[in-house]
């Protein structure tokens, strides 16, 4: 009788094990750490849609806690209890907020908003809650209607752009714009043609660019040497030969006075007839002296004899 209750107290014990086991498991995988110490609070809620126990509670980002236990309020209509577990190092001052934000995927955790104040909630007090707008609440206040508003826009462009394509003046403008193509492809083979051409056409220019280059030459020759002569001109005591051809004028006018003047004997000669005639004379007198004499040579030359 005794090893019978020994054995159904060995299967008692091992149950109740079994039960704690399970029971501090479960906490164990929805996130309390049943070996750390926790202080309890608590928030309301209108609207917890996504939030379940062992959400995470942070505080700029960084987890401090956790959703311990969410139930209806029956002696407030319409709200939601959440109690949050929190660190028991840490302090929540007075006027903190317990935000409830929802992320893209639909999964709501809560977030601390930590006031300024110097004074402190006591375990168990009841902080302000407060429900943050989501993606889904944004897009559904904010985007839906500007697409709803966009949808006659987009309605009527469309309906502008059917308009358009059925247009018989844009196939027209299509026709032409194939003409217009068909006329450059013709122009770009002519342009090759022309282009094909090219290498005679730069062989000219080159032949005709060493001539100008020779000319350019030649006219550096030319320069280098008027800049020579102009050297030498420089050079040459111009203002002396200037004086001596001043000079050389001035005695020619003065003869030419004299010779047109009848106080000269040149003058005379040149202006009187009488001095002409009586030289036009005395030269035929000598002319048949110079006769005679050829002609009677004893009369004028005696030759005596010893």
């Amino acid at each position: 009788m005794k090893k019978k209750y020994s054995k159904e107290l060995l299967i008692g014990f091992t149950v109740l094990i079994t039960l704690l086991i399970i029971f501090f498991g479960i906490d164990y995988l929805k996130g309390v750490n049943i070996f750390k110490a926790a202080n309890y609070y608590y928030a309301s809620y209108t609207d917890v849609a996504g939030l379940a126990q062992s959400a995470p509670v942070t505080v700029n980002g960084y987890k401090v806690g956790l959703v311990r236990e969410i139930e209806y309020e029956y002696d407030n209509p319409g709200h939601i209890r959440v109690e949050l577990s929190l660190d028991r190092k840490l302090k929540v001052p007075a006027g903190s907020e317990a935000v409830l934000v929802t992320d893209m995927l639909g999964t709501s955790s809560i977030e601390l908003k930590m006031s300024n104040s110097t004074e402190y909630h006591n375990v168990g007090d009841k902080l302000t809650g407060v429900n943050s707008k989501g993606l889904m609440d944004n897009v559904s206040n904010e985007l839906l209607p500007a697409v709803g508003n966009m949808v006659p826009k987009i309605d009527s462009l469309l309906t502008a752009v059917t308009a358009l394509l059925t247009d018989p003046a844009l196939t027209n403008s299509v026709k032409r714009l194939d003409n217009v193509m068909a006329n450059l492809e013709t122009s770009t083979k002519q342009l090759g043609a022309v282009m094909a051409n090219t290498p005679s056409i730069a062989s000219d220019a080159k032949t005709t660019m060493a001539n100008v280059k020779d000319i350019s030459n030649n006219l550096t020759a030319i320069s280098s040497d008027l800049a020579a002569a102009t050297a030498e001109l420089k050079k040459m005591p111009l203002d002396s030969t200037l004086n001596n051809v001043h000079q050389i004028t001035s005695s020619l006018e003065e003869l030419t006075s004299k010779l047109n003047s009848r106080q000269s004997s040149a003058g005379l000669l040149l202006t009187d007839p009488q001095l002409y005639n009586n030289l036009v004379n005395a030269t035929a007198s000598v002319d048949s002296l110079i006769v005679d004499i050829k002609r009677n040579p004893k009369r004028y030359i005696s030759i005596k004899l010893l």
